[in-house]
């Protein structure tokens, strides 16, 4: 039988850990694994029997980093490495039933832009070239693992589906508060990654059975995918010099004993599990049957780090970035004004909208190009999910390819060319899609008729694996100076709607067109379709008398708690919402906002009237201390972290710029960063270079796989008080523990403090490394170094 076959049909079992099995078997520190396929192929081959020989049915090939830039500057290729590794776990597998050899992608150790340096489409063409090879070796699926970044997951898993036919398994790395590295909790991931079609989702990584178990429920819950799970052997821990990580295999076997009743299809174990583990997980299991597909009706719209789940709570779409009777923002979209888009985008979340609708269809313009630049600016600053709103099919596809989520696409309609362009897209994709209720023949001017054509576009839907829970009717609010019906219909369509579990939408402000004091009618017809079961309503939320239908009905219906939102808005002046207009921001606000061009305007208004460095002590860094702050309580994520360094950078090199007129910049004090030998993941040292550079530090970064030479040598050079080490695989804190030996012993009479941080990192192995500090995020790194040059 196939694997898809297999997959929630019977329990089944991958490995365990490949990089701390080869270190057994002599890797050194630094020295690459997947280099192995070549120069131990036997000793690659020997852990994979080790692990099908105590019953695991799956083997990861030994590919975890085989991509493009890990090589880089070598002769070694993609397809050699892939096609060696593919080589060996075949042979492995021969002559054994129910055995599969997955082609492992692992990250690529870049961030994508715009957060970081890595092009999104480059990112897939890297993906792309390890699955050609690994389906062209035989490859059985892919295993897409140890992910923490949506935007990439979405990357390898197009690559994957546009390469090969492969079934795909995809792994998350969350921290204990289920967290991705780039904010996205599980639901918000997880209804991403289902809705891009892949056929198993789970956890891997960075955590053991006890960790992962109190994030499962959330994981099961979020989708009807078969799960797999695949924790860590515990934490890691220093004894006697080596690393080690603190559950053992009968432990190991008996947590896992517990959770897989719970719904798990595919188990097995990461970083610190050996086949001892894994033969006793696979004892203490057998005979249990797996969880398989689940019926979940959750209806989720998602971002990198939000999710929007559409069900009886009604959901606010601010429709204001939308040229239509707005010639203000149409020239700034003829302009290129992607800052005056932003602002118009967060003065509507500011006014309590969830979701954000998206339009630059304007005349004469590129409108794929416009609309591909718009939704990277707006997810650069905000982590609200948006609604892609387009006819133009070749503008539904580039954005929808470029969104770091799960999108709600606006619109298909009854039409049948409609349906043949839109639902392969939104399949594709995985959007949410709205369905307009007009045909060939137009609106139809009863609800039969409409509710013929919704009927119409799920069953449409359906035939392309489009479940009803991912489509969302608009019944199309026509204004009532052209027919005393038009209101009675639209709510007599969401009614029945309504009572067939399909989700509604509505541009409620159309119900008024041509009429004097909009907001009375509006306001009014807005309440009576969410007491018709409206789900989600288009509309402008910096219209008091909307809102305040909105926090009404909420608090009637008994979906405002206490009713504290209600009370929260209207006592004590609470009322946030303004007549329509773009405010210019502070600098303190445009950086805590990520506002590049307006950080630059608001300092260099400060400059005509107070000093470059009172500037920085009084506006700069109480700004991002605050956007600091936000990230480690997780009300703020990365990439809002990282908006906002960039908006204080903009703002700093204007002060930079001023002062230098007067004389040469003095720089500050040294700080040396570095990712250790053998490993290429700089994300986490690239975020703190930064965040120090923001703060006014000299920043001496030696780049990736650095050997503890330069290390050494950069330290005396600089004189530098601070060393900043990072390493995110296991198999690579073995170089981070040379370096910290070597500058301990190479520069006593310094007082050099050396900071570390990594994935595979705790407090406890960072003591017994030697390390004087423990930095879990960037935020702490800074913090540390603020601390230590402060005294």
């Amino acid at each position: 039988m196939s694997f898809r076959e297999l997959l929630g049909k019977e329990l089944l079992f991958f490995d365990g850990a490949t990089g701390t099995m080869l270190q057994a078997l002599g890797l050194q520190p630094g020295e690459l694994p997947e280099l192995w396929n070549f120069t131990h192929a036997e000793k690659v081959q020997s852990v994979h029997e080790a692990y099908l020989n105590n019953g695991s049915n799956i083997i990861k090939s030994n590919t975890f980093g085989a991509n493009r830039l890990k090589f880089k500057g070598t002769d070694v290729t993609v397809d050699a490495v892939v096609g060696a590794a593919l080589k060996i776990g075949k042979a492995a597998c021969a002559g054994r039933e129910k055995a599969f050899v997955a082609l492992n992608l692992g990250p690529t150790g870049k961030l994508l832009a715009p957060y970081g340096d890595l092009p999104f489409e480059e990112a897939v063409d890297i993906y792309g070239e390890m699955v050609r090879s690994g389906a062209k070796h035989g490859a059985d699926l892919i295993l897409i693992e140890t992910m923490s970044d949506t935007y990439e997951i979405k990357a390898a898993i197009l690559a994957a589906k546009e390469n090969s036919d492969l079934p795909i398994i995809v792994t998350l790395t969350f921290d204990e508060d289920g967290k991705l590295l780039t904010g996205a909790d599980v639901l918000s991931a997880v209804a991403m990654v289902e809705g891009l079609g892949v056929d198993a989702v789970g956890f891997n990584c960075g955590l053991g059975p006890k960790q992962m178990g109190k994030l499962l429920p959330q994981l099961l819950a979020a989708c009807s995918l078969p799960v797999v799970l695949n924790p860590n052997a515990g934490l890691p821990v220093q004894r006697d010099g080596q690393t080690v990580f603190d559950v053992g295999a009968d432990d190991f076997a008996d947590m896992m004993r517990d959770l897989v009743p719970l719904g798990i299809s595919v188990v097995g174990g990461c970083c610190g599990t050996t086949p001892a583990h894994i033969k006793a997980l696979i004892e203490k299991c057998r005979g249990l049957q797996p969880g398989g597909k689940r019926d979940c009706q959750l209806t989720v719209v998602s971002s990198y780090g939000r999710a929007v789940v559409i069900d009886r709570d009604p959901v606010i779409i601010g429709e204001r970035i939308n040229p239509t009777g707005k010639p203000r923002l149409k020239q700034a979209i003829l302009d290129g004004d992607l800052d005056y888009i932003c602002r118009l985008g967060l003065e509507q979340l500011d006014n309590d909208a969830h979701i954000l609708d998206v339009n630059v269809g304007v005349p004469g313009i590129d409108e794929a190009a416009t609309a591909a630049k718009t939704v990277l600016a707006l997810q650069a600053i905000t982590s609200a999910p948006l609604q892609i709103d387009t006819s133009d099919y070749e503008t539904m596809e580039c954005a929808l390819r470029l969104y770091n989520g799960k999108p709600l696409l606006n619109s298909v309609s009854g039409k049948d060319e409609a349906l043949e362009k839109v639902l392969p897209l939104a399949k594709k994709y995985g959007a949410v899609v709205v369905g307009l209720a007009l045909d060939d023949t137009g609106i139809p001017e009863t609800a039969a008729g409409r509710l013929a054509v919704a009927a119409k576009i799920i069953d449409r839907a359906a035939a392309y694996g489009i479940e009803k829970r991912n489509i969302i009717i608009d019944p199309l609010a026509l204004t009532i100076s052209t027919g005393p019906d038009n209101a009675s219909v639209d709510l007599e369509v969401i009614c029945a709607l309504a009572a067939q579990n399909v989700k509604t939408i509505m541009g409620v402000s159309n119900i008024s067109f041509g009429l004097p004091a909009r907001d009375a009618a509006n306001s009014t017809f807005f309440a009576l379709a969410l007491e018709a079961g409206l789900s989600c309503a288009i509309i402008n939320p910096q219209s008091k008398p909307m809102l305040d239908a909105y926090y009404a009905f909420r608090a009637l219906k008994g979906l405002d708690e206490g009713c504290k939102a209600y009370v929260k808005r209207f006592a004590d002046g609470g009322v946030k919402t303004q007549p329509p207009a773009v405010s210019e921001y502070t600098l303190y606000d445009a950086i805590t906002k990520g506002l590049q061009e307006q950080s630059r305007q608001a300092v260099t208004k400060l400059l005509a009237s107070e000093k470059p460095l009172d500037i920085i002590n009084s506006h700069m860094i109480p700004a991002l201390d605050f956007v600091g702050n936000g990230f480690e309580k997780k009300s703020l994520f990365l990439p809002q972290l990282l908006m906002s360094a960039d908006a204080a950078k903009a703002a700093f090199d204007v002060i930079r710029d001023r002062m230098a007129e007067g004389g040469a910049v003095e720089k500050g004090a040294a700080v040396i960063i570095a990712t250790v030998k053998g490993d290429i993941h700089d994300i986490g040292k690239n975020i703190v270079k930064v965040l120090l550079e923001n703060y006014g530090y000299n920043v001496i970064d030696l780049g990736k796989d650095v050997p503890v030479e330069a290390v050494v040598e950069a330290v005396a050079a600089h004189q530098a008080h601070i060393v900043g080490l990072s390493a995110l695989m296991t198999t690579t804190v073995g170089a981070m523990e040379a370096t910290i030996k070597a500058l301990r012993d190479t520069c006593r009479d310094c007082d050099c403090k050396i900071v570390v941080g990594g994935a595979v990192l705790t407090q406890d192995y960072a003591d017994s490394i030697g390390a004087d500090h423990y930095a879990p995020n960037a935020v702490s790194a800074v913090a540390y170094v603020n601390g230590i040059l402060e005294k």
